[in-house]
């Protein structure tokens, strides 16, 4: 049997999108428009789905979801898909689970293919648990006697056996999440292609669902994982691809794909970044800069002094009841602390149209030496999120690198009592 589970090579998707109509600035132009108009959407319709002529590369209304993506995966093999949204990455898998076939290029599936696409995906509203757990297995190809089989085993691993003669159109969002996942990963299948639908779950599932695809990979069979959570790509995955604008960017071991992307558009070099100012917008960050502890630009510090981060932002409106956020990572992603302007005044702040600042300190002595990317961002809580800089800065913190293990190294109080 060949090691090989997936082959994908050279393959393409694109679409066709609709581009803006003409403005007609004439009563004649208009009645003409309106003449052609019934021609114009018949080929435009037909245009939607007929590929057999190659469009050019920069058609106004062509897009191309994937463009020229070749790789393998093999047989218990963690493979994690990264990228930016829009990246092409929900393309691929809909692609490779024959949901949309590919415009060009050839795909190789060696097995019976289960997916999690979105939540309760395959599923019927209007039946139960019970009955959507059967329909899913017969999709599959298997028969009633091997979907008892699994039965106790996916309604236990879900949490939702309370429920599962439930019409699942009265589920909330995690719990069709709960029940699809269990039943795409329980039944068996010798690929697993999963999207970014874990996000829904709670942390506690989610680790049960990290858990369970380690065990589908051990049993031999090849996993597909699109996630934005570096950390679980990190832990599950072996191998990483990075997508971008539909292509392959990179590819390789997880650690060192998901360090490039990260640090992909990230300044290691300048300790200030300035953003384009945008009228549409109704605040935004102008400028996010790293400070030392004598207030000099700098990207560079001793873990045992604190560092600030001054954060430029503009208002184009009156802006009510907002926050700024800072969080702080790791290289391969790891979320080390997220703080926000509400931790030292629980007043969310209003402001008239204009330009404002703040700066934030990061104590010394709280981080291990090492590289850490620093992101901020501007918003109404529980409401709307205004802009964000993803990790927009490389700080480095020098020092003592023999502190044992762990990210913080703040010192803890000890005091020895003297038992009776």
């Amino acid at each position: 049997m060949s090691e090989t589970s997936i082959k994908v090579e050279n393959l393409s998707k694109r679409y066709r999108i609709g581009t803006e109509d003409e403005i007609h600035e004439t009563f004649a132009e208009m009645v003409a428009a309106w003449i052609v108009k019934p021609i114009q959407n018949y080929r435009r319709i037909r245009q939607l789905t007929k590929f057999n002529t190659q469009p050019a590369e920069d058609s106004d209304d062509v897009i191309w979801a994937l463009n020229d993506v070749s790789f393998e995966g093999k047989r218990g093999e963690v493979v994690g898909i990264i990228g930016r949204n829009g990246a092409g990455k929900s393309t691929l898998l809909k692609v490779l689970s024959k949901i949309t076939h590919p415009t060009s290029g050839r795909v190789e599936m060696y097995g019976r293919i289960s997916s999690l696409l979105e939540v309760g995906t395959g599923f019927h509203s209007e039946l139960t648990g019970r009955e959507n757990v059967y329909l899913n297995g017969t999709i599959l190809g298997m028969s009633k006697s091997e979907v008892d089989e699994k039965y106790e085993e996916i309604v236990e691993f879900s949490g939702v056996r309370k429920f599962i003669d439930t019409p699942v159109k009265f589920y909330s969002s995690g719990m069709r999440v709960r029940l699809a996942f269990s039943v795409a990963a329980h039944l068996e299948p010798e690929i697993l292609l999963i999207d970014e639908v874990l996000a829904v779950g709670d942390a506690e599932f989610q680790n049960k669902c990290l858990g369970k695809m380690e065990d589908v990979a051990l049993g031999g069979r090849t996993v597909l994982f699109v996630s934005h959570n570096m950390s679980a790509m990190n832990r599950l995955c072996e191998r990483g691809i990075w997508l971008e604008d539909g292509k392959i960017f990179d590819q390789g071991p997880i650690n060192q794909v998901i360090q490039s992307y990260l640090f992909s558009g990230t300044s290691e070099s300048n300790p200030r970044v300035d953003f384009e100012l945008l009228e549409d917008k109704t605040a935004q960050i102008v400028s996010v800069e790293a400070l030392d502890f004598q207030e000099e630009p700098s990207l560079i510090h001793l873990n045992i002094n604190p560092f600030s981060v001054r954060i430029r932002y503009r208002i184009n409106q009156t802006f009510t009841k907002y926050r700024l956020g800072l969080i702080i990572r790791t290289p391969d992603g790891f979320e080390i602390l997220t703080r926000t302007t509400s931790d030292f005044d629980n007043t969310l702040w209003s402001d008239e149209e204009g330009n404002y600042a703040f700066k934030v300190e990061i104590p010394g002595n709280l981080l291990k030496p090492g590289q850490y990317l620093i992101t901020v961002f501007l918003g109404q809580p529980g409401m709307k999120q205004h802009d964000k800089a993803e990790n927009v800065l490389a700080i480095r913190l020098d020092g003592n690198t023999g502190l044992g293990q762990g990210l913080i190294v703040t010192p803890l109080e000890w005091a020895k009592e003297v038992e009776s």
